[in-house]
């Protein structure tokens, strides 16, 4: 069955760092370029990061550009998104799918709220 599993959200002070995780079963994921999303409360779904499949390329939403890196562990089946520096701005619900083609089953997205 394939899922896709975030975890690794929190509260967090502005200024503060978190490292999310997803992971990947059912599927293989280096066959896949995969990306981080969020959903901010009342915004639509945004792209904030995305990652080729073995992890040569990366690319950044200009909002958390210099703040935030993508990687991936294919041999943990893990894709990661390192957040330093994190404003109030980045408040949402973060996901994590596949970059092109029809999205994989959505999975319940982790909690990162920045609040003082």
């Amino acid at each position: 069955q394939l899922q896709l599993v975030e975890s690794g959200g929190g509260l967090v002070q502005p200024g503060g760092s978190l490292r999310l995780s997803c992971t990947a079963s059912g599927f293989t994921l280096d066959d896949y370029a995969m990306s981080w999303y969020r959903q901010g409360p009342g915004k639509e779904r945004e792209l904030v990061a995305d990652i080729s499949s073995l992890g040569s390329s990366t690319n950044y939403a200009d909002s958390v550009k210099g703040r935030f890196t993508i990687s991936r562990d294919n041999a943990k089946s893990t894709v990661y998104l390192q957040m330093n520096s994190l404003k109030v701005e980045d408040t949402a619900v973060y996901y994590c799918n596949r970059l092109r083609g029809r999205p994989f089953d959505w999975g319940q997205g982790t909690q990162v709220t920045v609040s003082s």
